[in-house]
């Protein structure tokens, strides 16, 4: 420790009286207080071009001070803001309108998007900032979201969704003492103008038509009067609520779910290979073709994995459908970047926490987590000009102009 150092701790322990580190943390915080104060004198010093107290010929001046609350890591404080005459002064140490020099909270929600639990939280802001902030307060913090969450939630929408996607993330959460395994239904839309935007977040339990119908009812009232094509895995009850609230919807089973619970019958040796044989089935010139691949397939690997192809002859009434529209534009239907990038966002919260302490904890960190990665959302997605065409062709006036 130098010798400087040395007589700031003196002066400090003189000053302060200071027998705790509570006193400390106060001393520190009066001094980042008198600190700002004096470096906000020292700006408007150099604005004006003379000091407090100089008479000067300019015409602006000093014109009082405006009091001003600052968070800070050491807590809240009150400083005086100089004012001038003719308002042309922009403070840098504290900007017009910054209230809080910290940005803890700030750091905290970002750390709570990326799946971190808030003892967690807690524990890195101690080894960064070397002050505790408390589990209680960090969920005071990411509770100021559960406003705009709902205002989010319930915003209006679009008249028209021409494609939509629905697909569910499983999750641990803690319900009365118990972890209980939740589904979070991501609702994906492709605007008119071909970009991606999340349209609801539900947290739920038992899959049912009524419970699809509600949610599907939820998107309506705020606004939503159309889907051409509404892609999903083979959600319970899913099929009869479409039919109910969007009778016009052509439902479109989800091919990467085909292929993955496909996959799921088959040994890691020969995943790729079936793989590779599936593709042939979907990416068929046309439905003629798809049904002849899909017998090749099944008659292949039918000995070693019999019931691996059952779901897609099951399900050929809502595979199908994908055959009418050009190999480009299927794309838009069973490629992976629509939801998989968000899906993956999703899946490092399930490794950061194996279980959240409520669904509602859930809920903030999935909202977080979407708003994250929305951002970067700016482009319609691939050959959408191509993939607009089609669709006006094949659903003639639903399509806005």
């Amino acid at each position: 420790m130098t010798e400087g150092k040395r007589n700031i701790i003196q002066g400090l322990l003189q000053e302060y009286d200071i027998e705790t580190a509570d006193d400390i943390q106060a001393a520190l915080k009066d001094l980042l207080s008198g600190t700002i104060q004096e470096m906000l004198e020292a700006e408007m010093d150099d604005h004006l071009g003379y000091a407090k107290y100089e008479r000067s010929s300019q015409n602006n001046s000093r014109n009082g001070t405006k009091s001003k609350r600052v968070r800070s890591k050491y807590g809240e404080f009150e400083v005086d803001v100089p004012q001038d005459r003719e308002s042309t002064f922009e403070p840098k140490i504290l900007p017009k309108r910054k209230k809080d020099i910290s940005e803890i909270e700030d750091k905290i929600i970002s750390m709570y998007a990326k799946g971190m639990t808030t003892r967690q939280i807690s524990e890195t802001i101690d080894d960064i900032y070397g002050f505790e902030v408390s589990e209680g307060m960090i969920s005071d913090i990411t509770d100021k979201l559960l406003p705009q969450i709902e205002e989010w939630q319930n915003r209006p929408l679009s008249a028209v969704y021409p494609i939509v996607f629905i697909d569910a993330i499983h999750f641990s959460v803690r319900d009365d003492g118990i972890v209980r395994k939740l589904a979070a239904y991501i609702v994906l839309g492709i605007n008119e103008d071909g970009k991606k935007e999340v349209l609801s977040i539900v947290i739920g339990e038992n899959e049912s038509s009524k419970f699809w119908l509600s949610v599907l009812n939820s998107l309506k009232n705020r606004g939503l009067r159309d889907i051409l094509i509404l892609c999903s895995d083979g959600l319970t009850g899913i099929k009869e609520a479409i039919s109910t609230a969007f009778p016009a919807t052509e439902q479109q089973r989800c091919i990467v779910h085909m292929v993955r619970n496909t996959l799921k019958y088959v040994a890691n040796k020969d995943m790729k290979a079936f793989a590779k044989d599936l593709k042939t089935i979907y990416t068929a010139s046309d439905e003629p073709a798809a049904l002849k691949q899909l017998d090749a397939v099944t008659d292949k690997w039918a000995p070693m994995y019999p019931s691996a192809m059952n779901r897609w002859h099951d399900n050929w009434d809502a595979i199908s459908p994908i055959f009418k529209f050009s190999k480009e534009v299927r794309t838009a239907f069973y490629t992976t970047n629509a939801i998989e990038s968000l899906n993956s966002s999703y899946r490092r919260l399930n490794k950061q926490r194996s279980v959240f302490p409520s669904s509602q904890a859930l809920l903030k960190s999935l909202y977080i987590s979407t708003n994250e990665i929305t951002k970067k959302w700016s482009m319609p997605i691939r050959n959408w000009g191509l993939v607009r065409g089609e669709l006006v062709i094949m659903y003639p006036g639903r399509m806005p102009d």
